[in-house]
């Protein structure tokens, strides 16, 4: 869940202000020590946080805050009116040119989500009765161009690409072909690159020239945190960004991404990418990402997601079969065929007021007698043992799994359980290579990944030549010695003890991969080409 360390912080710390009742300044300010806190584990850039703080006990302390009968709810509004305005106040759309087409340029790093969110990005468009053309200009990965046709095929969208050409060549090329065609919006697909690259860099510009973008959109992967914020900022310098895409927003627990990257650098967030399927693209809008943040919900948001993904006819029918009493387990069924289309149920909680993140006991025994097929003696048997250890969550996972199988089937819940030990619990390297190719590429589909030549890992390799150099796991060699010497990375499930830590073909996965994890949750992939 995205932000789901920061709103259980907020919420622990809210807590506090509403049970003292009437506040003081001491109150306050204690209080926003822990916020303050809170934004920093979420890895918010520290003078954003800095400055967040400063501003929200300003308003607090005056105004008549502490005077007020409810002084707690007050702090809490300047709180999310504080939020919103980090991100950006309103939502801003795509500007749509009076000429046509309109030309939207997507740049990144490798591995950010470019060519998946050039398809989500079109899909949206021909949902909207556009006739949106992807373009093809990522000449140097493997595939690159096979992707985007699999992704565009997917969005109901055509593809125009030149194979391995000029791809200053490939977009004016494509701006003709859809002039011909009347295609209204061109989606420019471009190679990632590192902003310190500077061949690369220039080839952009000379990208950018030729198209004549009406928006170029910087397309940034969440869970880098504030590394996001030194990206935006070296790519705006020299390209001149307009906007920006924050992908993988769901697996992203806390959230810095989000809350540092438009106070830096200026420039709006338009877009949330917020699961794998292609309509999982969400516009951004900073006043109800404030409201979930703070444990409110998003209504606004789960109407439009209800009115999108729920069909509206078959939903009538099932309301009068409800008033005649006249339900079956096939009606039920079909309910969760609709809930799917929602998304995970945890994200459909999130957008429920007071509900987010939130499973209490009693709803736990409520919920396993009404959604599963478990007998009562099973049941009764969960429920009392629940409550001898309620810590251990017993019931809750009786429950999602029950749940699980019944709309996914067994299969999936196993291949969910083992890839849920190895992102999040205590899987050893052993395990980690005891698992086959296909089943690691599941697991870990959807990270950043970067590309290397064999020649390079079987010649042996330093670790932060690697990471910094040749992948770009970390913006520095600074930063990466740092997070080496205070435990927080590892290969392959191993911690890297010293900063010269070599790296060679025994290292290698399945006998091409090498998995980087950055911190708890941030993994990176490193791919060996022939």
């Amino acid at each position: 869940m995205a932000f789901e360390g920061l709103t259980q912080r907020l919420a622990g710390t809210f807590k506090k202000l509403k049970n003292r009742g009437k506040l003081s300044e001491a109150d306050v300010k204690e209080a926003m020590r822990e916020v303050r806190l809170a934004l920093l584990e979420a890895d918010v850039n520290y003078g954003v946080a800095k400055k967040f703080v400063a501003d929200v006990t300003q308003k607090c302390i005056g105004a008549g805050v502490l005077e007020s009968l409810t002084p707690a709810q007050q702090v809490i509004k300047i709180v999310n009116d504080e939020l919103t305005e980090l991100m950006g106040s309103t939502h801003q759309r795509i500007n749509l040119s009076s000429r046509i087409p309109t030309v939207l340029l997507m740049c990144g790093l490798q591995g950010s989500g470019k060519t998946t969110h050039s398809a989500k990005l079109a899909y949206m468009f021909r949902q909207q009765g556009k006739r949106p053309l992807l373009v093809a200009c990522d000449i140097y990965r493997p595939a690159a161009i096979e992707q985007l046709k699999v992704v565009g095929e997917k969005a109901g969208v055509p593809v125009f690409e030149m194979g391995q050409t000029d791809p200053v060549k490939i977009v004016k090329k494509a701006l003709s072909h859809a002039h011909d065609y009347g295609n209204d919006i061109v989606i420019i697909d471009t190679a990632g690159r590192l902003h310190i690259d500077e061949a690369l860099m220039d080839e952009l510009k000379a990208v950018k020239e030729a198209a004549n973008p009406d928006e170029t959109l910087l397309v940034i992967d969440s869970m880098t945190g504030q590394d996001a914020v030194n990206v935006a900022t070296a790519f705006d310098s020299q390209l001149g960004v307009d906007g920006i895409i924050l992908t993988k927003l769901d697996g992203d627990s806390r959230g810095g991404a989000a809350l540092s990257v438009k106070a830096v650098t200026g420039k709006p967030i338009k877009f949330a990418g917020v699961g794998e399927k292609i309509e999982d693209l969400e516009p951004f809008y900073p006043d109800r990402m404030a409201s979930r943040i703070l444990g409110m919900g998003d209504i606004l948001s789960l109407i439009e997601k209800a009115s999108s993904g729920i069909d509206e006819q078959k939903a009538m029918k099932m309301v009068d079969k409800l008033r005649r009493n006249e339900m079956d387990f096939n009606d039920l069924l079909d309910q969760m065929d609709e809930l799917k289309k929602m998304g995970p149920l945890s994200s459909v909680m999130n957008m429920i007021p007071g509900a987010a993140g939130k499973m209490s006991d009693e709803d736990a025994e409520r919920y396993v007698k009404i959604f599963t097929m478990l007998d009562r003696e099973t049941i009764e048997g969960l429920v009392a043992a629940h409550r001898e250890a309620p810590h251990l969550r017993g019931l809750q996972k009786a429950l999602a799994r029950e749940v699980t199988c019944m709309v996914h089937g067994e299969e999936e819940y196993r291949r969910a359980v083992e890839a849920s030990e190895i992102l999040f619990g205590g899987a050893t390297a052993e395990a980690l290579r005891g698992i086959d190719e296909q089943t690691f590429l599941q697991v870990f589909e959807g990270v950043p990944r970067f590309e290397i030549s064999r020649p390079l890992i079987e010649g042996g390799v330093g670790f932060l030549a690697l990471c910094t150099e040749h992948a770009a796991v970390f913006p520095s060699k600074g930063e990466a010695r740092k997070l080496i010497q205070g435990g927080g990375v590892s290969l392959n499930k191993r911690k890297i003890a010293a900063v010269d830590c070599m790296v060679g073909s025994a290292d290698l996965l399945s006998g091409r991969y090498l998995l980087v994890q950055k911190g708890k949750k941030n993994y990176y992939l490193i791919v060996v080409t022939d």
